[in-house]
C-alpha cells in the first residue's frame, strides 16, 4: 500500500490522506481489525467488475466508514455511510472503492457525479 492524497476535482477540495490496495492481500484485509481510521483507503478492483463484484462487506470492522464508489474514469456512481456488520451493493459498477471517514461524504459535500483524482503512480 501506498500513501496518497486523494482529491474531488470537480470541487477542488482535497479530501485527505489515503492508502492504496491493489493486490488481493491489501484488498482482502482492507480495514479489517484497525481500531481507528489513521487516513481512508482506495482498493482498485480487478478489471471491469460488475456491480454485484462491486460490493462491499464491513465484517470484522469496528468502526462506522462513508464508502465511495467510482468508475474507471474517476467518478463518483455511489456513496454510502455505512456500520460495522452491514453489506452493501452499489447502484452501478465501480473500479474504485473508497473508504473514508464517516461524515467525509457530508463535510465535503459529495455527489454523485464528482470527479476524483488521486496520485498515477499508485495507479
Amino acid at each position: 500500500m501506498s500513501n496518497i492524497i486523494l482529491l474531488n476535482k470537480t470541487k477542488g477540495i482535497r479530501l485527505g490522506e489515503v492508502d492504496f490496495a491493489n493486490s488481493f492481500m491489501s484488498r482482502f484485509l482492507g480495514l479489517m481489525f484497525r481500531n481507528d481510521l489513521e487516513r481512508g483507503l482506495i482498493l482498485k478492483l480487478p478489471s471491469s467488475r460488475s456491480r454485484r463484484g462491486s460490493a462491499i462487506h464491513m465484517f470484522f470492522m469496528k468502526f462506522p466508514l462513508d464508502i465511495i464508489f467510482a468508475d474507471e474514469a474517476k467518478i463518483i456512481v455511489d456513496m454510502v455511510s455505512i456500520g460495522p456488520w452491514k453489506t452493501y451493493t452499489p447502484k452501478a459498477a465501480a473500479k474504485y472503492v473508497i473508504e473514508m471517514e464517516k461524515g467525509t461524504i457530508n463535510t465535503f459535500n459529495l455527489q454523485i457525479g464528482d470527479e476524483l483524482d488521486f496520485t498515477q503512480d499508485c495507479v
